[in-house]
């Protein structure tokens, strides 16, 4: 409970600087922008770029990979699923750097880990 009140008596504090928090909120906003991560299938044939923003940019697919899929429906199958596996690998990379780059800026702000806080990013 102690640790409850801590930690709204950080947010209450904060609060009464809003410009300091949407400053900061806009600086992750900015680095996250700039985030790339590579998602790669467990077979490496696929590879998924995905920014901080959770935002896919492109997808490559390697040329072995291409010519199997010409000729087989269950390489075709198979390559979806590679296909999602290394964007799922993208995004969670991607989310992870938000979630650090969050906990840095709070513990800038003198704030406690607070569960949701990612959230206020949008």
């Amino acid at each position: 409970m102690l640790d409850q009140l801590k930690a709204m008596g950080a947010v209450a504090s904060l609060l009464k600087n809003q410009d300091k928090l949407k400053a900061s909120i806009e600086q992750v906003k900015e680095d996250m922008a700039k985030t790339e991560v590579i998602g790669k299938s467990s077979n490496g044939a696929i590879t998924a770029r995905v920014n901080g923003q959770m935002k896919v940019i492109s997808v490559e697919i390697s040329a072995a990979l291409v010519n199997g899929m010409a000729a087989e429906n269950k390489t075709r199958e198979a390559s979806a699923k590679a296909i999602a596996e290394a964007v799922n690998d993208g995004l969670t990379q991607a989310q992870e750097k938000l979630q650090a780059a969050i906990q840095k800026r709070t513990r800038e702000l003198g704030l406690p880990d607070l569960p949701g806080l990612g959230n206020l990013l949008g």
